[in-house]
């Protein structure tokens, strides 16, 4: 369930398959241009009455659109089928593990997406990626995204190995190596992010090439999972593609 008119028309505009849109009549005259390209899409419509909205809303003040959409068919590196292919030789890999706030996860999609990191891996116990406040988080990211799940981190990270994609464990550990010194440019990389309470699992650090930690000056002993996690994407990304960047 994608609720709102911008998430909604920008499902459409992801190529996301419509079940079915529901809309009140207010929101049909104040998001029309929106409105208007997802009744197109959408299977079918149902306008609904006003009282209506509240019962279908995970927010306190919904606009009154609400599409149900057909879950993504996606190729064996979890991309969505029709995505354009990558224009780098270098894959970029976040990984996150047992990350359980929607909020976090939204934010860690939707900064995915900003900094080009194209392929995200869920392992164990995360939150839903289609869930209400994660698709809001995200601003449709997850709609663009390649996305894999894997039960544990041994299974996922005997993929990755198979793929020749090394892994990196981040840490809150002064003797780990600094993200700063690690060379992006060539190879292909996997950054793993833990737990917002615990961190990674111990399996995951174990079997991880080498531990990684982002270097602090202040009191406090660790980063929030998705600041971490953004930080930790933009030096992937930071040697190379200047060619292609613009400025949001």
């Amino acid at each position: 369930m994608a609720e709102g008119a911008r998430l909604c028309a920008d499902a459409v505009r992801s190529g996301t398959a419509i079940a079915a849109v529901f809309f009140t009549e207010n929101a049909q005259k104040k998001y029309a241009a929106y409105l208007e390209p997802i009744l197109k899409a959408a299977e079918k419509a149902y306008c609904i009455e006003e009282h209506i909205a509240p019962l279908l809303s995970d927010t306190k003040n919904p606009q009154g659109i609400f599409c149900v959409c057909r879950m993504p068919e996606r190729d064996a590196s979890g991309m969505p089928v029709g995505t354009e292919p990558e224009e780098t030789e270098n894959r970029r890999v976040l990984v996150l593990e047992n990350v359980q706030d929607p909020s976090n996860m939204g934010n860690v999609l939707r900064t995915a997406e900003a900094l080009g990191i194209r392929h995200l891996v869920l392992v164990d116990a995360c939150c839903d990626v289609y869930g209400p406040k994660v698709l809001r988080g995200s601003m449709g990211a997850v709609f663009r995204l390649g996305v894999e799940q894997y039960p544990d981190a041994e299974s996922c990270l005997r993929v990755l190995n198979e793929r020749k994609i090394t892994s990196l464990a981040s840490v809150p550990d002064s003797s780990a190596t600094p993200i700063t010194q690690i060379s992006f440019a060539k190879g292909d990389w996997a950054v793993w992010i833990g737990n917002e309470g615990n961190g990674l699992t111990k399996t995951a650090i174990e079997q991880c090439a080498d531990r990684v930690t982002i270097p602090m000056l202040g009191r406090a002993e660790s980063f929030n999972a998705s600041t971490a996690a953004a930080i930790m994407m933009w030096e992937m990304m930071r040697d190379g593609r200047r060619d292609s960047v613009h400025h949001g």
